[in-house]
């Protein structure tokens, strides 16, 4: 393991503070580093005797006008393009390690979402409760997880706090939120600690993809956004999965202790071993360090300036309201959150129709029931294994080239995935009836998830190199929006399907309408091909990326 892994971690800066900055200490503390010149006092009071000029990072000369920083400040960056605290130049076994606890991360707490759903018949026995209320825990644990990324995500893009103490505390709390919803002796409690739950859960599931842009640069984060969302995406599987065996065995509370082991074992490796890689918290933290060493009170980092142009109340109000800003005033980020959103209804529609065709309609035991989601995690990764090699050729090595690349470049595999979609969809809902193979609905299944796939990679790779400056909040804004109306689809999930099924085909008209709607949703990756560039140029927010 790394130094900085473990010195830049929770317990590590918790260490670091309470020794005095004598335990893992930072280059600039060491006996041996050379502080720049322009960091000292010297330095400064010959450059402003020579000549009125304005101190900024090296290569960077608008610094200063475009962050309204007085001519006396220096403003900290990075010691050389090559500087090894930057997170773009860590080495590449680095970057894999950190990604893997980030996909490790998201997927530990993502399974939570629907771990429970094979026990929902035993707690409708047990709470004496209908089918849709003993669904309500699910929909409130992934509303919960929508609205809180709209208040953690933008906290993580504040150079004060940054992404990992975020990560760590709200895991914590997960950790501990599991025990008594393990315990729960009535439907009410249960709800209100799954709503909990997602709340605290919500941290990595929106920053999860700004914390892999981090750490690399804009000709590989489509590919590192693709490992990160295999987490993501077979996560909510997987939890049925496990669910159904531990339900089979244990009951339905078992769930949740398992849910517990997961986030615990969780939080005690990343709290040891999981670093800071928010660029501007850790030139906030470089800057702090700097001053100490040189006394030089007119160090400061560019973090420290946005923060010091804003009182805390309209900090926060910066804060909080920018994810609803985005995604409300800008088109193309609300057009493609209501298109992510649909998806990812459809995915949890699927909690409810599983059931009805595998379990009620092909008399699949509980634990086969869970083995038949697998089908939509082996839909991803074969979506995964075609995408990743057509994303390296239409944009890694164009990047590399020094070719300029449109974010447009994406929508075509975005339209190929919105046409699999309904495919996907009608040949699940055709294929349900009793007298059909089984495999029929399961083919259905792995093409809808993989057409998901490419339809959340490329989507998302379009926002994160159309609005980089402010990613965390970009996707806050999504995971409000898909989370919230995803939330809600399960509560009439189950009517949907049964008030129009057939005797042959219990799902298949519902699935129709499903089908007919994401078919008339291609229209929006078409519009953005067509128009993209039109609609970006209007944007206050939209940006290149690094």
């Amino acid at each position: 393991m790394h130094y900085r892994f473990v010195r830049d971690s929770f317990w590590g800066r918790l260490a670091y503070h309470l020794s005095g900055h004598k335990v893992w200490t930072h280059p600039e503390e060491q006996p041996d580093y050379v502080i720049p010149e322009k960091y000292t006092e010297e330095y400064k009071a010959q450059m402003f005797d020579k000549e009125s000029v304005d101190i900024v990072p090296e290569g960077d000369a608008d610094t200063s006008e475009t962050l309204g920083v007085n001519s006396s400040k220096i403003v900290v960056d990075w010691d050389g393009e090559d500087d090894p605290e930057n997170p773009f130049n860590w080495p590449l076994a680095q970057k894999i390690f950190f990604i893997g606890e980030i996909v490790f991360l998201t997927t530990s707490v993502y399974m939570g979402s629907a771990i429970y759903t094979p026990g929902v018949d035993q707690i409708m026995e047990e709470f004496n409760i209908s089918q849709t209320i003993a669904t309500l825990p699910l929909a409130l644990f992934v509303i919960g997880y929508g609205l809180g990324p709209m208040v953690f995500s933008p906290l993580s893009e504040n150079a004060i706090f940054g992404r990992t103490y975020i990560y760590i505390i709200t895991l914590f709390i997960f950790f501990i939120l599991q025990i008594p919803t393990a315990l729960s002796r009535d439907i009410a409690s249960l709800c209100v600690l799954r709503f909990l739950s997602g709340l605290f859960a919500s941290p990595c599931l929106a920053t999860g993809g700004a914390s892999v842009c981090d750490v690399i640069r804009k000709p590989y984060v489509p590919v590192g956004l693709a490992s990160w969302s295999l987490g993501a995406v077979c996560g909510p599987s997987l939890g049925p999965l496990i669910g159904s065996v531990l339900t089979v065995k244990g009951g339905w509370r078992w769930t949740f202790w398992f849910m517990a082991i997961i986030s615990g074992s969780s939080f005690l490796v990343l709290s040891f071993f999981l670093p800071e890689t928010y660029g501007k918290t850790l030139l906030y933290r470089k800057a702090k360090r700097l001053r100490a060493l040189t006394g030089n009170e007119n160090i400061t980092s560019e973090g420290e300036i946005e923060n010091s142009k804003l009182s805390f109340s309209e900090l926060a109000l910066d804060t909080l309201w920018r994810p609803i800003e985005i995604s409300i005033l800008e088109p193309v980020v609300l057009l493609i959150n209501i298109y992510i959103a649909l998806v990812y209804s459809i995915l949890y529609l699927w909690f409810e129709a599983y059931p009805i065709v595998f379990f009620q309609t092909k008399h699949f035991t509980l634990v086969e029931l869970g083995v038949s989601y697998v089908s939509i995690m082996i839909g991803i990764w074969i979506a995964c294994a075609i995408y990743i090699p057509i994303v390296r050729k239409i944009f890694t090595k164009k990047i590399l080239n020094d070719e300029d690349v449109a974010p447009e470049v994406f929508i075509p595999m975005a339209i190929a995935g919105g046409v699999c979609m309904p495919v996907g969809v009608f040949i699940f809902g055709w294929t349900s009836s009793a007298d059909i193979h089984w495999i029929g609905p399961i083919i259905g299944g792995a093409i809808f998830a993989a057409g998901a796939f490419l339809i959340f990679q490329t989507l998302f790779n379009y926002l994160s190199n159309s609005f980089s400056r402010f990613l965390a909040s970009v996707f806050a804004g999504n995971t409000l929006f898909r989370s919230v109306i995803a939330g809600c689809f399960p509560l009439f999930g189950h009517a949907l399907f049964t008030n129009l099924e057939t005797k042959k085909f219990p799902v298949a008209w519902g699935s129709t309408i499903l089908g007919c709607i994401t078919a008339l949703m291609i229209l929006i990756p078409v519009l953005f091909y067509l128009n993209g560039p039109k609609l970006r140029a209007r944007s206050k927010y939209a940006g290149d990326g690094k």
